[in-house]
């Protein structure tokens, strides 16, 4: 058989076009192995090959762009693909239009619109006399329901263009499809397609733009295949919103203490009578590293696939077999829900007690349950390591798996082995499978549940792992185990953030096709239709913050251009290695942080280093030294206040040296004119390294970044079918817009965050179609929060934002928490989502008195403690009809999508 494929593209001197498939002739979708397509002229890419035979299964192929600089662009899905034809057919030529990953259509194939949000169309395949000649292919992801894809020509073929008699497609997988025999006298072809009103039985309208065109041929024993794209139709018409809240923060009767995925359901059926289609939770992975209240943090997972016993309902676990176990709790689950926020330690405590007579109840028939097993084959890679980790670190007293005497280094059989189920400890150990499996099914309920109901479900991903967790127990080679990832300093945290996670090993994880993030998609898939990839910047770059540092403010970015000590003798900066890389500490310096105390401190942590400077002493020279002296001291505020300047002494640098580069590479400390050490310099050395300074942080790495997450992302995109949202926030890369908009990621659009730096307030107006709107994040204050914090800024939010005249109020009233929320649903953006109580704010009845108990998170702090709880239950919440019909009318007025009533 002779085979051509076609690809209209155009491409720019020096770039190329390669073509992979499933087929040992095209390489066996191997992007390595890709063929090259030849150059026909400005419109087509060309690719003859002549094989035996087609195979009878469908074969899928894609193409792939190949830069002037070798980088490779491989276009969108997977979906394009021929098979055998008819007998005696000896000629397939086929077609194709490139599949943009930024084209608006491409997330409308997504999983949460094919499964749940948009509808499934039905229709008949027209029959056709004689053998086809052409098949035309072509998407259409927003039409409605009753409506279907057709299309007219200007031959009798393609029914002259009449539209009283078009010519219908039929929905088949992801394409509209139809089969047509067309003689050669009418070529070439122009054509289009359009919209038919199958209720109606009409012709509505043709799509967008000029005439297509095929000037191909139709000639005995060929058959052409036409891939056509997608219909050129509105593409930004669906808009919906959501709500926004942790899963631990749900509060209802059958609860204990906590949210439970048991909740989740009750969520749903309120979000459905207010209009919202989606629901946002924090990651919900298993945390417990301590068995303390530190846990409470969601982002420091110990496993990246294990779900946390904290949200297990108890009851639904016992069943009714086993209901009376659960009885004697019912006076302390009565103490946990009054209480006004979490009690983490007491609620994990009692639940794990709970789970574990349970499981010593139910161990033998569980063991022999067939969905259990079924569960327990399809998740033993994780599942086994999880529940002997879980062991070890009880048992051990930590989860530092290197202080543990055995096993401080995993090994596959050797684990195995001590998790059989002949061992001693294996009922200990098949806990954790236990508690799993219920897990599961408990969200997953709540998950089929919300997909009845229209509702999706939209998870987290957390930019790390803990650095006492499974994952680096595991694959330790996985993760730069000696970095801590942060964040640079923002309004949220003047000296930044250090998360304490190892950072990504990327060199290594790309050797295997990024084989554990693909295992972690594919798990998150089993419960979300889409995801948050939370900062997303560190696909592009990651802060990194040495072990021996507490404050993210000594971070820099990896991977980085570093400054090289030749560039500071080509802009004529005198390079005073000691002046610029050391602590610059004198007693101007001292008086400035510690005031009259200076004489003790110099006393105390330092020492001479002459000529009026002094340095730290070798036992107080980190900031990790620091913390650890004053971790054995008592906790007062002049300790703190001590403490705090002594980390200042040594952040007060102007460079970072880099690692292995013998005193020739640096990188500029974050901030730098900010310090002391920059104030005492001369006025014309300040100006030049501001000059490098800014090259350094926001022009010499831009392309260098680009092409990072371009190395990255794509692969992890491909990888699954879910929705992606990226939390762009921070100090952004100018290339993060672009390479969002390129791979098709919903970027994040915050009212008091905006990326244009010459404006106050971001203008939710003005947001992309592909985005999220949002007032405000978990790690914000809540509009009514916020509203109390700076007057001055309130006051211009008010004039400015609301348009409104005169003196703010001093509280954030309804009405005006309302008008924010309906600034962000008149938003172009396809989502706007809200948090909970930025959604009751909107109502004097229902929000809660004091707004400051309403906040989740405080970024500042190191270690804060996260147990909101909403104040109302959702039982409450649900029966409020007035508020919740007020809610979805605003919702449907604003051209939201509000399903199901």
């Amino acid at each position: 058989m002779k085979l051509d494929f076609y690809l209209r593209f155009y491409t720019h001197p020096g770039e190329s076009i390669l073509l992979t498939g499933a087929l040992p002739e095209l390489g066996n979708s191997d992007v390595a192995a890709a063929l090259p397509m030849e150059f026909v002229n400005g419109e087509f890419w060309h690719l003859p090959l002549t094989l035996p035979a087609l195979p009878t299964e469908p074969v899928h192929y894609h193409y792939i762009l190949k830069g002037v600089d070798g980088t490779l662009t491989e276009e969108w899905g997977n979906d394009k693909f021929i098979e055998a034809p008819g007998s005696g057919v000896e000629e397939l030529s086929v077609i194709d239009t490139w599949n943009f990953a930024g084209e608006f259509e491409n997330v409308f194939s997504t999983a949460p619109f094919r499964n749940v949000l948009l509808p499934h169309h039905k229709g008949k395949k027209q029959k056709l006399k004689g053998a086809p000649t052409h098949i035309f292919r072509v998407k259409a992801p927003l039409l409605h329901e009753d409506e279907l894809v057709c299309v007219l020509g200007n031959s009798l073929a393609l029914h002259d263009w009449q539209q009283d008699d078009p010519l219908l497609l039929s929905p088949e997988a992801d394409w509209w499809t139809i089969s047509l025999s067309i003689p050669p006298e009418f070529f070439p072809l122009e054509y289009k397609y359009g919209v038919y009103n199958k209720k109606e039985k009409k012709f509505t309208r043709f799509e967008d733009g000029p005439n297509r065109r095929l000037p191909g041929d139709a000639r005995p024993k060929k058959v052409s295949i036409l891939h056509d794209g997608f219909v050129h139709l509105p593409n930004t018409g669906f808009k919906a919103a959501g709500v926004s809240i942790p899963v631990f923060s749900l509060r209802s009767k059958d609860s204990l203490g906590v949210g439970e995925f048991t909740d989740l359901p009750l969520l749903t059926d309120w979000a459905v009578k207010c209009g919202l289609q989606l629901i946002q939770i924090l990651p919900v992975n298993d945390t417990t590293a301590t068995h303390t209240w530190t846990d409470s943090y969601p982002y420091a997972a110990i496993s990246a696939f294990a779900l946390h016993p904290l949200y297990l309902n108890l009851a639904a676990c016992a069943g009714k077999k086993y209901g009376d176990l659960i009885k004697p709790l019912h006076k302390k689950q009565k103490e946990l829900n009054a209480l006004p926020a979490i009690d983490y330690e007491q609620v994990v405590r009692i639940k794990l007690l709970t789970v574990k007579e349970l499981y010593e109840l139910q161990k033998e028939e569980f063991e022999k349950d067939e969905a259990f097993q079924a569960f327990f084959a399809a998740n033993q890679t994780w599942l086994v390591p999880y529940a002997a980790f879980c062991y070890l670190r009880d048992k051990h007293g930590t989860a530092d798996f290197n202080q543990w005497p055995a096993h401080a280094q995993y090994d596959e059989a050797a684990i195995q082995q001590y998790s059989a189920p002949g061992a001693r400890h294996y009922h200990a150990i098949a806990l954790q499978y236990f508690i799993q499996y219920h897990l599961h099914l408990q969200l997953r309920e709540a998950v089929d549940y919300a997909h009845k109901q229209g509702v999706i479900l939209k998870g987290d991903i957390p930019i790390g792992i803990g650095r006492n967790s499974c994952d680096a127990w595991v694959a330790p080679k996985l993760y730069h185990m000696d970095m801590q990832a942060g964040a640079p300093p923002d309004n949220f945290a003047v000296k930044g953030q250090n998360w304490g996670f190892p950072t990504y090993n990327w060199d290594e994880m790309r050797k295997d096709g990024y084989a554990w993030w693909r295992r972690r998609f594919a798990q998150m898939s089993n419960y979300f239709d889409g995801f948050r990839i939370d900062h997303i910047l560190g696909f592009f770059r990651i802060w990194s913050i040495p072990m021996d540092v507490v404050e993210g403010i000594l971070g820099h970015f990896v991977p980085a251009i570093p400054v090289n000590r030749s560039e500071f003798q080509q802009r004529n900066i005198w390079f005073d290695y000691l002046r610029y890389t050391r602590p610059f500490i004198n007693d101007a310096v001292l008086w400035d942080i510690f005031g009259h105390d200076s004489d003790a401190v110099k006393g105390q942590f330092l020492q001479p280093a002459g000529n009026g400077f002094y340095i730290l002493q070798e036992a107080y020279d980190t900031q990790r030294k620091i913390e650890a002296w004053f971790a054995k001291q008592e906790s007062t505020p002049a300790h703190d206040r001590l403490r705090n300047g002594l980390n200042d002494l040594v952040s007060n640098v102007l460079l970072l040296e880099a690692e292995g580069s013998n005193g020739q590479d640096f990188h500029f400390r974050i901030s730098m004119d900010g310090t002391t050490n920059f104030r005492y310099l001369e006025w014309h050395t300040q100006q030049q390294l501001k000059d490098l300074y800014i090259n350094y942080f926001y022009y010499r790495q831009d392309d260098f970044w680009r092409r990072e997450a371009m190395n990255k992302l794509p692969a992890l995109k491909r990888a699954t079918n879910m929705l992606i949202f990226g939390e762009d926030l921070g100090m952004v890369p100018r290339s993060v817009p672009d390479v969002m908009h390129q791979l098709g990621i919903l970027s994040l659009e915050v009212q008091r965050m905006p990326k244009n730096p010459n404006r106050e307030f971001a203008n939710p107006a003005e947001a992309p179609y592909l985005s999220v709107v949002t007032p405000s994040t978990h790690d914000m204050s809540t509009i009514r929060g916020w509203w109390e914090e700076d007057r001055t800024v309130t006051q211009r939010f008010f004039n400015g934002e609301l348009g409104q005249w005169g003196e703010a109020p001093q509280f954030c009233e309804p009405w005006i928490n309302k008008a924010i929320v309906l600034q962000h649903l008149h938003s172009p953006a396809q989502w706007a989502i809200f948090q909970l109580q930025d959604i009751m704010g909107m109502s004097e009845e229902f929000r809660r008195e004091n707004p400051h108990d309403e906040r989740i998170n405080v970024p500042a702090e190191a270690h804060h403690y996260w147990r909101y709880r909403m104040h109302l239950t959702l039982e409450e919440l649900g029966k409020e009809k007035a508020f919740n019909a007020d809610l979805r009318a605003e919702v449907e007025a604003c051209g939201r999508h509000a399903g199901k009533k």
